[in-house]
């Protein structure tokens, strides 16, 4: 009897296993090889850390390291202080609220490459929106995609654009537990609506407020496919972050071992982001 719980779990264990855990096996596996698809004929030679040691000496990997670690501080940063905002303002009770409600959850219920395609096209040095803008009110054009800074501020506003839904749903959820009467008795005593926002609402939201830190901020950190059609990381490799880098890796330049070892150090790094975030979340206010 005590073996038939097991028994009942066996089949999810084993896709879980299946899907996930052969995949990183595998994958670790091949990072100790230099298998490289453009000299096949030197085969799979076994080389221990030699992929590792040549990813740490990579000025190109550790610039990536650099830019993803930038990006998901500044799309995180962004996307709590406005899903707090756009959070707050959705839990007044205002007539007209329901739509606004719906109007603020559809860019995340977009495909990601649908919303890099129209965050492209609003950025478009030529005929885009922006570029439009710029024009009637006498400034210069910008070409935001061949500028190694410039380019990032299409990237951070489309990804704060798609995800900012996500964490504001999050923080209403956790708004929406918050009993009135002590909201009531606060404003009864004299508190502020900052002095309440501070005192009550954020202590209250917080495991609310560090899961969707922890959400966006793995998400964040393995951002591929947005990047990849905004700017395809240039201009040459200035908004490459590590999944990117890790993708050309394996089917631009055909180094299956040495993308095997810029995967797993991608996964490495979001599993001690996410450990962190676990740590942060059982860890009692004080």
């Amino acid at each position: 009897m005590k073996r038939r719980p097991l028994l009942w779990l066996a089949p999810a264990l084993g896709t879980i296993a299946l899907v996930a855990l052969f995949p990183l096996v595998w994958t670790f596996w091949e990072s100790l090889h230099r298998h490289d698809l453009r000299m096949p004929w030197l085969g799979r030679p076994f080389v221990g850390l030699g992929n590792y040691a040549e990813m740490l000496g990579d000025g190109r990997f550790l610039g990536a390291i650099g830019r993803t670690l930038l990006f998901a501080l500044a799309s995180v940063t962004l996307e709590v202080g406005l899903g707090l905002a756009a959070a707050l303002l959705l839990h007044r009770r205002i007539a007209g609220l329901g739509a606004l409600r719906t109007a603020i959850l559809l860019p995340w219920a977009l495909p990601t490459v649908v919303a890099a395609m129209l965050w492209r096209f609003l950025f478009d040095s030529e005929a885009g929106a922006v570029a439009l803008m710029l024009e009637r009110s006498g400034a210069r054009p910008v070409v935001w995609f061949a500028h190694e800074v410039l380019a990032w501020v299409p990237i951070v506003l489309a990804d704060v654009w798609k995800t900012t839904p996500f964490v504001a749903l999050l923080l209403l959820a956790g708004l929406q537990q918050i009993p009135r009467e002590v909201e009531e008795a606060a404003a009864i005593d004299g508190a502020g609506a900052w002095r309440r926002l501070v005192s009550i609402t954020l202590p209250m939201i917080r495991p609310m407020l560090l899961v969707a830190i922890a959400f966006r901020s793995l998400d964040a950190l393995r951002v591929f496919d947005l990047i990849y059609v905004l700017s395809g990381g240039g201009p040459g490799t200035a908004t490459e972050p590590i999944a990117l880098y890790t993708f050309n890796a394996y089917f631009q330049n055909l180094r299956f071992g040495y993308g095997s070892a810029l995967a797993v150090a991608l996964f490495v790094m979001t599993v001690a982001i996410g450990a962190v975030s676990v740590r942060l979340f059982a860890k009692e206010p004080a």
